[in-house]
């Protein structure tokens, strides 16, 4: 019996379909995501996406704000907002293009690459003790049915369908 389907026997819901049990799984998921990262605040000083950003600066020191946007899925005024707390807590730099004053390469600080190192009471952590027992087919699998989600989700992804051409504009 999975875990998944003894706490929904535990808590007496009835049977719910594919769709709307994948729903309460991720509802679920977000709500645990959210408190985790109000936790981390007060633990370690950063949220869950703000200790994301200083980890993947730490993984591409110099990287571009717009570069980092676009891996982190988020649009570029979301990543801005986070960018400004993480200069303001002194966990990363931030040296302008020298051609292009709009563009920023992005760095850590000694106290954000001791935050980059810190993994204790993270969200990552947490993933990283969940994973660690699945076989790689799972976590490929997993994967894949949460970016299918993603796109679907997005605004695109009614006018065209993975793998297709885009529209002509």
């Amino acid at each position: 019996m999975t875990t998944e389907s003894s706490m929904r026997e535990s808590e007496a819901v009835p049977p719910l379909g594919d769709v709307l049990e994948f729903l309460r799984v991720i509802w679920a998921l977000d709500h645990a995501l959210q408190k985790s990262s109000k936790r981390m605040v007060t633990q370690l000083g950063v949220t869950g996406p703000q200790r994301l950003v200083v980890r993947m600066v730490g993984r591409f020191p110099g990287i571009a704000a717009r570069e980092l946007a676009g891996i982190l899925h988020i649009h570029p005024s979301t990543l801005t907002g986070i960018l400004k707390r993480l200069e303001a807590l002194e966990l990363i730099t931030r040296r302008p293009h020298p051609r292009d004053r709009r563009r920023a390469f992005l760095g850590l600080t000694q106290k954000g690459r001791e935050t980059d190192l810190n993994s204790e009471g993270t969200v990552e952590a947490a993933v990283k003790q969940a994973i660690a027992e699945l076989e790689a087919v799972k976590i490929e699998h997993a994967q894949e049915v949460l970016s299918k989600l993603t796109y679907a989700l997005e605004p695109r992804a009614a006018t065209v369908e993975p793998g297709a051409a885009a529209p002509a504009v």
